[in-house]
């Protein structure tokens, strides 16, 4: 079984990085950046002494979703491919109702200031 385990990874790394070492290095650098959005929002809990998920956790994750699922559609893995698309929206949501909700503070501090 072992042999049948090691077999594998050496098949896979000859497969996936040795012929194809640009994209190998694209889901490398991918999956940094998206496993760093959880030290940075660990780092940021830490500071703040309360659980608290920045909005550079959002933009991170962004960004390492659309490099897998970059990556994903280069390998043609369909379940990787809906997954880091549903990633995707679900980030981009986020930052928009982020981005909405500091629109209306805004406007709301505005508005207070005029009565």
């Amino acid at each position: 079984m072992l042999d049948s385990i090691v077999e594998f990874v050496k098949s896979a790394i000859m497969e996936q990085i040795v012929n194809d070492p640009v994209w190998a290095t694209m889901a490398l650098v991918g999956q940094a950046i998206f496993g760093a959005r959880f030290v940075i929002q660990w780092i940021v809990s830490e500071y703040k002494k309360e659980s608290h998920v920045p909005t550079s956790f959002w933009f991170i994750s962004l960004v390492g979703s659309i490099i897998l699922l970059a990556y994903s559609i280069h390998i043609k893995n369909p379940i990787f491919m809906m997954g880091f698309s549903v990633n995707t929206l679900i980030y981009i949501r986020n930052l928009h109702l982020i981005y909405n909700h500091a629109k209306r503070a805004v406007v709301t501090t505005i508005e207070e200031g005029e009565d």
